[in-house]
């Protein structure tokens, strides 16, 4: 299973734990192939740093790891589909750069749309639920 996890999913995960951590243990343990891009990763860093108070170092360690399990990828598309928060623009071109199967939002703005050029968009929850009935 190819998926995106939005900013919001990496921050709950390294800060709380709870679903959006379950969702980053399926991809270290290679169980889904977890997508990212550069504009995903810098907006991680900067807000470990602005809202979380990490230190630089912190973050860029947090960064090292998510690289050692989540595939790159260099969108070449740009989209404008969501205008309440642009950021979340930067998710949508990571999936359809990578050829996602699913994207997967910690907040409403992405969910609002359900499904993008084909893939759908599920909350870790909704995502962690539908992996464990495919067993």
């Amino acid at each position: 299973m190819r998926a995106v996890a939005d900013t919001s999913v990496y921050i709950s995960a390294l800060n709380f734990g709870g679903t959006a951590e379950e969702v980053l243990t399926l991809a270290r343990a290679r169980a889904i192939e977890l997508f990212t891009s550069f504009a995903i990763l810098t907006e991680v860093e900067g807000v470990l740093i602005r809202k979380f108070q990490w230190s630089a170092n912190r973050a860029r360690d947090a960064i090292a790891l998510i690289r050692e399990f989540a595939s790159t990828v260099d969108p070449e598309m740009s989209v404008e589909a969501i205008t309440a928060d642009g950021p979340d623009n930067r998710i949508l071109e990571c999936a359809l750069a990578a050829k996602a199967e699913v994207i997967i939002p910690g907040d409403s703005h992405l969910r609002v749309l359900q499904a993008v050029q084909g893939i759908p968009i599920m909350s870790p929850r909704e995502f962690l639920d539908r992996q464990a009935r495919r067993g």
